[in-house]
């Protein structure tokens, strides 16, 4: 069994969107892998994803409407075959704590190594998630690629 760790900055945007594209993935084409989802910073310890995320998400029948957001741990290091960070900040930042195993996402999926972005700064926290709809098609794309190469 490969286990996959996401991590974004606050565990509430991107990388519950790409923990759920990837548990739906791996139920729909039958892989045993283990997806999990966190931070790397505790900010949002224990919140909800965020609204926009959620609604994204549930249009294209991926539920992450109960995820909680935590914060990166030492143990994840150990515990996962392949961190996959959602932006270069994020992958430096990871790999400066100590792992070996980190990965881009925007490395797959034909993206060149291109950050997925933060729908923070696309404005894409109010009641019209056209904004996000890119970023969750990018990482879709990434997800299933990464998927497809790794699992």
């Amino acid at each position: 069994m490969k286990r996959i760790l996401f991590v974004c900055i606050g565990n509430i945007c991107r990388s519950p969107l790409a923990e759920g594209i990837a548990r739906k993935i791996a139920k729909e084409s039958n892989l045993d892998i283990t997806v999990d989802s966190a931070g790397t910073s505790g900010w949002h310890e224990r919140e909800l994803p965020c609204d926009s995320s959620i609604k994204i998400a549930a249009l294209n029948d991926v539920d992450i409407s109960k995820m909680r957001a935590r914060q990166v741990r030492k143990s994840d290091y150990i515990d996962f075959d392949y961190i996959v960070a959602i932006d270069a900040k994020i992958k430096e930042k990871l790999e400066t704590l100590g792992s070996s195993n980190v990965y881009l996402l925007g490395d797959f999926g034909g993206y060149k190594g291109i950050d997925v972005p933060d729908p923070l700064f696309l404005n894409a926290f109010d009641d019209d998630i056209r904004e996000i709809y890119s970023v969750y098609t990018m990482i879709e794309s990434c997800v299933k690629d990464f998927i497809a190469q790794k699992c």
